[in-house]
């Protein structure tokens, strides 16, 4: 099946008892046994639930993985990565990634004893030579958020797999390549097709679609990997309710006409920030002279409706004045759904980061971070150019 054909019907088998098309809300803490250990595959809610299970047999399909599973969300799938990990082991981590990941890794784990490096991936050198023998993950984003850096996920998982990417690396050495496909969704980029192991979104964003839901996945091909991942999952249990993964298998059903819509709303509103005489610097992967944007057209089917911009008149107050006048633009945390967002990235989605680390990085405290939805795309330049002024 094409990708959008997958999209609907994935997993999805009309409900036995009643012919039911959508996948029922199984709203049920437990499960009766015949026998002790004797059931239909179900005995408690936590290990496992109908509706869960569909949606994870849909996310393994959409990502052309083998295995899903859910979570309840996206900073709760990746806790359950990090928990792969012991003390003493290390991971490579993108220098410019989303704050609460971050904030997850330095306030969490590194105090169980896990080292942290984070690079520039633009340049994977970078990578290469932080290799070592504790090395155990890389974990990337691309595009990254919020500065739309985009990172060669093939060449990535070229130097994981390959012994001789660092001297001091053991010939036996598994390093796993973990890569957050939030931005770009399964419809624009299939990070497992280019050799990474596991696959991360935050489903609350492209995959819901309509900002009404929390939810995480992941997915991976590897059947010792899921096992490990599964158990963390059932003994953690940061697994989402019925209610939001069917949100979730909802949302996957119309993410193909959505994505393409936030395409081309993206490529408008990027092309006429540009253009724009009070705007300073664009970051969006579409343009020709974006320095990833070979990269990108290789490995992505689309650029995407997120993107980030400076004014020319590059101080704080003038940002937060254009962030409090926009109409159909709301002010407001996440993405991905199918109303256009503003977001101020240092004081909202990336301010655990600290200000001399977000700044060496790039991200200033005047950046302006967009998730474009589906409204007009004329709407949505009117509504710039009056909040501009």
């Amino acid at each position: 099946m094409k990708l959008s054909t997958k999209l609907i019907h994935a997993g999805i088998e009309p409900d036995p008892s009643t012919g039911a098309i959508m996948t029922p809300i199984y709203q049920t803490s437990t499960y009766v046994q015949s026998a002790p250990g004797k059931h239909k595959g179900y005995e408690y809610a936590r290990s496992q639930n109908p509706t869960r299970k569909v949606l994870e047999t849909a996310m393994a399909h959409i990502e052309n993985g083998r295995h899903g599973l859910c979570f309840a969300s996206g900073v709760a799938a990746t806790d359950a990565v990090l928990r792969l990990l012991s003390p003493g082991d290390e991971v490579i981590a993108a220098n410019d990634m989303y704050g609460g990941t971050y904030r997850l890794f330095t306030k969490i784990f590194e105090k169980s004893g896990i080292r942290f490096h984070f690079v520039d991936m633009q340049d994977t050198a970078h990578i290469s030579s932080q290799i070592n023998a504790q090395t155990k993950l890389i974990w990337l984003e691309t595009p990254t958020n919020p500065l739309m850096n985009i990172v060669d996920i093939a060449a990535v998982a070229a130097i994981a797999g390959s012994p001789s990417s660092s001297p001091s690396r053991s010939p036996a050495q598994k390093i796993l390549v973990c890569v957050d496909n939030t931005f770009a969704s399964p419809y624009l980029q299939n990070p497992l097709d280019l050799g990474a192991d596991i696959v991360l979104h935050s489903a609350t964003k492209y995959l819901g679609g309509h900002s009404d839901t929390i939810h995480g996945a992941l997915v991976m091909n590897d059947d010792e990997l899921r096992e490990k991942l599964y158990f963390i999952q059932k003994s953690c249990g940061a697994v989402p309710g019925p209610q939001d993964c069917f949100l979730v298998l909802r949302g996957l059903k119309t993410l193909h006409v959505r994505m393409d819509r936030h395409c081309t709303n993206g490529e408008a509103i990027a092309r006429y920030l540009r253009q724009h005489p009070k705007v300073g610097k664009v970051y969006w992967c579409g343009f020709e002279d974006h320095p990833g944007y070979a990269i990108a057209k290789k490995q992505m089917r689309g650029f995407g409706g997120m993107m980030s911009f400076t004014l020319k008149d590059d101080s704080l107050p003038t940002a937060i004045k254009l962030l409090s006048s926009t109409k159909l633009f709301a002010l407001a945390e996440s993405l991905g759904g199918v109303e256009s967002l503003i977001n101020h990235p240092a004081s909202m989605t990336h301010a655990s980061i600290p200000r001399e680390e977000r700044i060496r990085n790039g991200l200033s405290d005047s950046l302006i971070r967009l998730s474009v939805g589906l409204e007009d795309a004329g709407d949505l330049i009117e509504d710039l150019e009056q909040a501009i002024g």
